[in-house]
């Protein structure tokens, strides 16, 4: 049956390429044929499978724990297509496993989205899980946020070794598990990373008495420090932004908790070789200047993004679009404080006046609106030499990440 079902799904898998189809397809076919081969083929990895989920940084967050694992020699499978539900983790296993059914990995580390989480739990096992936040972005597709919680405290429950959650978040803080592990902030830091209900009550000073494995202590432009035992690490990060920063936490107490005698200098040392992950604060140099691309999905994410770079001395372009999965709903925007960011050289994206109008209500200029994106990012290009840092919504971000990598904007 295994056999058959891997040649049925490598078959499906090359049609589906010569006709231009998605990378999903051959994981649905496969998912109807064999319901078991997901069990199947991840119940072989010697160090079991790892769930990265969340709000916010699931992405990047997967990306640094994948790499953190394969500098200690661990062969890892992970679904970095971007197919973060169970017929894509399907698809992800057939691009690799050999027609004998050899899945030559050590370790699965997936990131999936909270309810595509709680179906792969029923298919497939999870040993470890880092679960991140629950943000506001979430209600077009899971409804209210307590809902979205009730659906990470299923993946908890279905999670057979540790659990790794971020005491910060009022909603995932509570979840329960067999066995928890917490990363955390320091008191320094707790009012930079505002949860939904902070947005609106500006209510927390201290951060929560739980105790962490790691805590993200304090940052420097690039220099970020974290506590581990009693130690002091200091780290030269080539990520950017307090929320990378803060993924990194969550990522060194996951990885200390799969390899418990791999000592955390070690981790440390080699964070500073990972970069960011697609359109999460990448770099672009475009006529001697440096253009960086930073999703902002939600009020949190947006709020941390102007606390890490709002000083800076560049230009700064925000793109606010209303597709599917950015979600219909940009009230969103009203729950920002713009009022420290400036020197804002474009707007543009589906609701681009929306924005600017939010912006006028904090008292802040918008040189220019442009709802058209390649001819926002075009003008925007071409501007100054200045570094450049452009603020997009997801399906915005995509399209510009495409303008600029297309080199159209010359």
């Amino acid at each position: 049956m295994e056999k058959l079902s891997i040649i049925l799904g490598k078959t499906v898998q090359r049609i589906t390429r010569l006709r231009g189809g998605g990378s999903a397809l051959p994981g649905l076919v496969i998912e109807h044929f064999d319901p078991k081969f997901i069990n199947k083929e991840l119940s072989k990895l010697p160090h079991g499978v790892v769930v990265i989920s969340g709000t916010n940084g699931k992405t990047t967050t997967t990306k640094i724990v994948t790499e953190l694992l394969e500098k200690q020699d661990l062969k890892v499978f992970t679904n970095n297509t971007g197919s973060n539900f169970v017929r894509g983790v399907i698809s992800a296993i057939l691009e690799d496993i050999k027609l004998n059914g050899e899945f030559d990995y050590d370790i699965a580390v997936l990131e999936l989205d909270e309810a595509h989480a709680v179906k792969f739990s029923e298919v497939a096992p999870i040993d470890y899980a880092l679960l991140l936040n629950v943000q506001r972005d979430q209600l077009d597709r899971f409804g209210e946020i307590d809902h979205t919680a009730d659906l990470l405290q299923k993946v908890a429950t279905a999670t057979q070794k540790i659990v790794v959650l971020n005491r910060e978040d009022p909603r995932v803080g509570e979840i329960k598990a067999a066995k928890t592990e917490y990363f955390g902030l320091s008191d320094k830091l707790i009012k930079k990373f505002p949860s939904d209900d902070d947005l609106i009550t500006k209510q927390r000073t201290k951060s929560s008495d739980k105790t962490a494995s790691v805590i993200f202590k304090d940052l420097h432009d690039n220099q970020a420090t974290y506590t581990f035992g009693k130690k002091d690490y200091i780290v030269n990060l080539q990520l950017k932004g307090m929320y990378n920063a803060y993924n990194v936490a969550g990522a060194l107490a996951l990885c200390h908790s799969i390899l418990p005698n791999t000592k955390m200098q070690r981790f440390c040392d080699d964070l500073t070789e990972i970069k960011s992950a697609f359109g999460r604060g990448e770099s672009f140099q475009i006529n001697d200047a440096e253009v960086e691309l930073l999703l902002v999905k939600n009020p949190s994410a947006f709020q941390l993004s102007i606390a890490s770079f709002a000083d800076s001395d560049c230009e700064f372009m925000i793109a606010i679009n209303d597709k599917i999965a950015d979600g219909r709903d940009v009230s969103w925007l009203w729950n920002v404080d713009f009022s420290a960011l400036k020197n804002i050289k474009m707007v543009s994206g589906i609701r681009a006046y929306d924005m600017a109008l939010r912006l006028k209500y904090d008292n802040i200029k918008t040189d220019l609106v442009v709802e058209d994106l390649e001819a926002a990012v075009r003008k925007f290009a071409n501007g100054s030499k200045k570094h450049k840092r452009i603020f997009a919504t997801y399906t915005a971000m995509l399209e510009i990440r495409k303008i600029i990598s297309g080199k159209s904007i010359l």
